[in-house]
């Protein structure tokens, strides 16, 4: 085998091999560096450190309120309807608890329901959010709303974007809680908060926002590529926390739950991601408060907090604080929008990875060429194309040796049968031949290496991105963040039965059109290259693009489509190239002498 050919399958083997065991290995550190801890006083606080805000669980109401977990169903309801949202808010306690993202549906088909959100408690996976106050010095338990909390309306009836909402509650020594909640027409609710001291003492108060999350979510991927789970950002810090490690939280015995705090000094959020959902809690930008991942393993409740600033309302006084509550899909566009609105880095709620310096501008290209498009599939073949032709002044050096390093094979060959078995003369010899013709042999890696952070990259795009959820391309091809939905199993869809289940032994047999055309393509492409010499190593290559056509198979159809594109452009940019050397490949004579060999070893 000639030094170029075994130049680029080491380069190709080792890199894919590394990367792969370093992000099984290593993955990301969870946890960044917490800023030091500022002065904030957030109410009474427990031994552990965490502010008194009441667990959003069942059964942890204040003193004189019973849990009421049996007539949250009956409990009165405030409708949300919005152009992109719709549910309804709970008066008990006030919980956002039932939301639906209307433009968003569970599977392709247009008829199947559309994604939930948030759901309240007496449903397999409850997951809501809810606001309170945490009392202080001069106020009692009772004397501050909570979980269960029977808000009374003020004003409206359905939440819009035209229209907000008012709460209103009073507590046995006259404080007077006022809620306003109002949403724009994406994913943003904006909850405005006011207490009115009708008392004779002053009061402490801490308000707080909470999400809570009964046990984990049903469709948890628990993929080394992505992160579900905690996700928070404070001055500037990202920090993502899995379900699994907030079992690793300290316990805090006042509350026997395990929690984790974080200060923040002036900007951050907390909350929860899914692969394509979030939903977090957002003080007002510039605000100290205390963020809290906190995890109930007694009654496995995970939940988020942010705990403001401890507010001192005297007699006669009224003060007021808000917050906000994103909670809807992961939308480049809509993210991006509310953290040029203030909301710092948001756009890093999406999980863009180590190469985010080629996540980012990858997936900005691909959303750019999807709009001016229309269609996903195309834009990728677009951004292959634009990969490309960046990547072509490499490419030609590299094509331009090889060029050089066929004609060179006859001159090889000869050299190898006068070494022989002498490993050191061939070596001199093949070294001296490449300095008098100024040839290098490993000029054909570099592109190859280049495209491997490219390649994963575009992955990770494919793979977290919402965009690609559900985008069609054509035919059967309607969802190209998911495998090829074809397969031979079904003759390619015209048989009346469904192809095997994605990650089943039979997906991987019976495999579907874009895996072919990926082992034709790369077939094809190693046919510009002159077959090696050694048995062992001719049968390495043989084999080479029908393993990688069944071990990509199962990969998402966009990235199959990515990779044939990139075969198909390779192979023409590298014909093209060759010719141009005075080099004329003879593809066709290449694969026919492949049979040829074949057929002889066959017969031996």
């Amino acid at each position: 085998m000639d030094d170029q050919n075994k130049n680029l399958l080491i380069a190709t083997a080792l890199s894919f091999a590394v990367i792969l065991v370093w992000f099984l290995l290593f993955p990301p550190p969870e946890t960044t560096d917490q800023p030091a801890p500022t002065t904030v006083e957030t109410g009474e606080v427990t031994p552990g450190g965490i502010a008194t805000a009441p667990s959003a669980a069942p059964g942890s109401a204040p003193a004189g309120e019973a849990p009421a977990v049996e007539s949250a169903a009956e409990a009165p309801r405030i409708a949300i309807d919005t152009p992109r949202l719709s549910g309804s808010i709970s008066l008990l306690g006030g919980r956002f608890d039932d939301l639906k993202l209307k433009d968003y549906n569970v599977t392709p088909d247009e008829d199947s329901d559309i994604v939930h959100l948030f759901d309240p408690i007496g449903t397999l996976t409850p997951y809501y959010a809810l606001y309170g106050w945490a009392p202080g010095t001069g106020a009692a338990p009772e004397d501050v709303p909570g979980a269960n909390t029977p808000w009374e309306i003020v004003e409206g009836d359905t939440l819009t974007v035209q229209d907000p909402v008012v709460l209103r509650w009073e507590s046995p020594s006259g404080l007077i809680f006022r809620r306003t909640v109002s949403v724009d027409e994406d994913y943003l609710f904006t909850i405005a908060q006011s207490v009115q001291n009708t008392g004779e003492s002053t009061v402490s108060l801490a308000p707080y926002g909470i999400l809570a999350r009964h046990g984990q979510p049903e469709d948890l991927k628990n993929f080394f590529i992505l992160h579900e789970g905690v996700i928070a950002m404070a001055d500037g810090e990202l920090t993502e926390i899995d379900y699994d490690d907030m079992n690793d939280f300290e316990v805090v015995p006042a509350e026997g739950a395990r929690a984790e705090v974080t200060q923040v000094a002036q900007d951050g959020w907390i909350g929860f991601t899914d692969h394509y959902w979030m939903a977090t809690l957002i003080p007002a930008a510039g605000t100290a408060f205390k963020q809290v991942a906190k995890y109930d393993e007694s009654r496995d409740i995970y939940q988020t907090e942010s705990v403001m600033p401890t507010m001192q309302i005297a007699p006669g006084e009224t003060q007021e604080v808000t917050q906000q509550l994103f909670a809807g899909a992961k939308e480049w566009e809509t993210i991006r929008e509310y953290q040029a609105a203030g909301i710092d880095r948001f756009i890093d709620a999406i999980d863009w990875g180590w190469f985010f310096f080629l996540t980012k501008p990858i997936f900005a290209v691909l959303h750019y060429l999807n709009a001016w498009i229309g269609n996903m599939g195309w834009a990728i073949i677009g951004l292959t194309l634009l990969i490309k032709a960046i990547l072509l002044p490499l490419a030609y050096k590299s094509y331009v040796s090889m060029a050089k390093m066929k004609e060179l094979q006859p001159e090889m060959e000869k050299i190898k049968e006068r070494a022989g078995d002498d490993r050191q003369k061939l070596q001199q010899e093949m070294m001296g031949l490449y300095k008098k013709e100024k040839v290098n042999p490993a000029s054909g890696c570099l592109p190859i290496l280049l495209q491997i952070p490219i390649f994963f990259s575009l992955y990770k795009v494919i793979f977290v991105t919402l965009e690609l959820r559900h985008a069609p391309f054509f035919g059967p091809f309607q969802d190209l963040a998911s495998p090829d939905p074809t397969s031979i199993y079904n003759l390619f869809g015209l048989l009346p039965w469904g192809a095997p289940e994605p990650g089943s032994l039979l997906a991987l047999i019976f495999i579907g059109i874009l895996p072919l055309l990926l082992g034709v393509s790369m077939w094809l492409q190693q046919k510009l290259n002159p077959a090696p010499t050694d048995p062992t190593q001719q049968m390495i290559f043989a084999w080479m693009p029908w393993v990688f056509m069944f071990m990509l198979g199962s990969f998402a159809s966009g990235l199959v489509v990515y990779w044939i594109a990139n075969n198909v452009i390779t192979f023409t940019q590298q014909y093209a190239i060759m010719r141009s050397q005075g080099y004329k490949p003879n593809v066709l004579g290449n694969i026919t002498s492949s049979f040829r060999r074949r057929g002889k070893d066959a017969g031996k």
